[in-house]
C-alpha cells in the first residue's frame, strides 16, 4: 500500500486548538492520512484517546499503520462523521474534549490514481470515498439527465458554463475515464475563458464528487451535532476548501453562537435557548503564504474554530 505522510494543512494550529485541554476523548471525523490525528495524539495525555472516523477503508488502514505507535490511545472506526453522535453513543461516549473535520477529498484519495478523483491522472470514473457505496461518478455522468447535470455543476461546482458542459457530456456518452471527462470540460469551455483561472475540469470534478458522496447534505446539521457533543471549553475545528462548505459551517456555528428564536421585536429573550459557545476567532484562519508555497492544495483552505462555553 502507498504511504501518504504529507503534511496536513494548518496541522499545528488545528492540533493546538483541539487538544487545548490535553486530556479526555478527542475525535477526528475525517481521518484521511492521519496527519491531524497524529498531531493531536502527540499533544494529549497518556490516558486520553482519539477516535478516528473515515468512510474510506483504505485510508483507515493506512492511517492506523501510521498511528500504531500510539497503541490503544487511537481507536479507528469505519463510518461517516455525519453519524458521529451515533458512533460515539454506541461506544458509550457522551462528551468529547475536541474534534477536527478536514472536509472534501483527502490527499490520500487524490494521490491514489485508480480511485478516479483526480483530473490529472487517468482512471475509471469512480470518486467514491467509500468504495462499497452504490453511486459512483460513472453513474452520475452517464445516468443523470442533462438538466440534472447542469444543476449539479451549477450548484456544487459554481461552474459558469454548467449547461454547456452538461450538454457536451450527454453528447459524448458513455464517458468512462477521468481523462475523457477532463477533455470534455476543456472542449466545452470557450478558449478565452480557459486562458485564466483554474483547470477547466476542476469545478466539474468537484461538483460530481460532492454529488457522489453527499458531502453537503446534512453538513450543517453534522457541525451542529458535534458542537452539542463538546464538553465545556472543548473546541471544534473545521477545515473547508470551497465556499459551499464554508458557508454551511459558518451558518451552523453562528446558530450555535446565537440560537435565540425570538422575534427581533421582543425586548428580551423568552425562548430560553442559550449560546453553546463562540467562534474563536470570529473570522476564518487561512494558511500562510509559506504553507501555500509548500503545499498548493492549501490555497483555498479556511479553518473555523468553535469553542464551547467553559461552564
Amino acid at each position: 500500500m502507498e504511504s501518504f505522510h504529507h503534511v496536513s494543512i494548518l496541522r499545528d494550529v488545528i492540533a493546538e486548538a483541539v487538544a487545548r485541554t490535553g486530556e479526555g476523548i478527542f475525535l477526528d471525523g475525517t481521518l484521511g492520512g492521519g496527519g491531524h490525528a497524529e498531531a493531536v495524539l502527540s499533544r494529549i495525555t497518556e490516558g486520553s484517546r482519539l477516535i478516528g472516523i473515515d468512510r474510506d477503508p483504505e485510508a483507515l488502514k493506512a492511517a492506523s499503520a501510521r498511528l500504531a505507535p500510539f497503541g490503544e490511545r487511537f481507536v479507528p472506526v469505519h463510518g461517516n462523521f455525519m453519524q458521529a453522535g451515533e458512533i460515539l453513543g454506541s461506544m458509550g461516549i457522551g462528551r468529547i474534549q475536541g474534534a477536527v473535520l478536514d472536509l472534501g477529498v483527502s490527499s490520500f484519495q487524490l494521490d491514489t490514481a485508480r480511485r478516479g478523483f483526480s483530473y490529472m491522472q487517468d482512471a475509471p470514473l469512480d470518486m467514491r470515498m467509500d468504495p462499497s457505496a452504490e453511486l459512483s461518478a460513472y453513474e452520475v455522468v452517464n445516468g443523470y439527465s442533462q438538466d440534472e447535470l447542469t444543476r449539479i455543476l451549477r450548484d456544487y461546482g459554481e461552474e459558469k458554463f454548467a449547461s454547456r458542459i452538461a450538454r457536451f457530456i450527454v453528447d459524448r456518452r458513455p464517458v468512462k475515464t477521468t481523462f475523457e471527462l477532463s477533455q470534455i470540460c476543456t472542449d466545452a469551455i470557450p478558449a478565452s475563458a480557459r486562458r485564466t483561472g483554474p483547470h477547466p475540469a476542476k469545478r466539474t470534478f468537484q461538483a460530481i464528487r460532492i454529488e457522489v458522496n453527499g458531502e453537503l447534505e446534512g453538513l450543517g446539521q453534522a457541525v451542529s451535532d458535534l458542537i452539542s457533543l463538546l464538553a465545556p471549553g472543548g473546541v471544534l475545528a473545521v477545515l473547508t476548501f470551497h465556499s459551499l462548505e464554508d458557508r454551511a459551517v459558518k451558518q451552523a456555528m453562528q446558530k450555535a453562537e446565537n440560537p435565540c428564536t425570538c422575534p427581533p421585536s421582543f425586548p428580551v429573550c423568552v425562548c430560553g435557548k442559550k449560546p453553546l459557545g463562540r467562534r474563536d476567532p470570529r473570522k476564518p484562519i487561512e494558511p500562510s503564504a509559506q504553507e501555500i508555497e509548500m503545499n498548493p492544495r492549501a490555497r483555498s483552505a479556511k479553518l473555523r474554530l468553535f469553542r464551547a462555553t467553559d461552564v
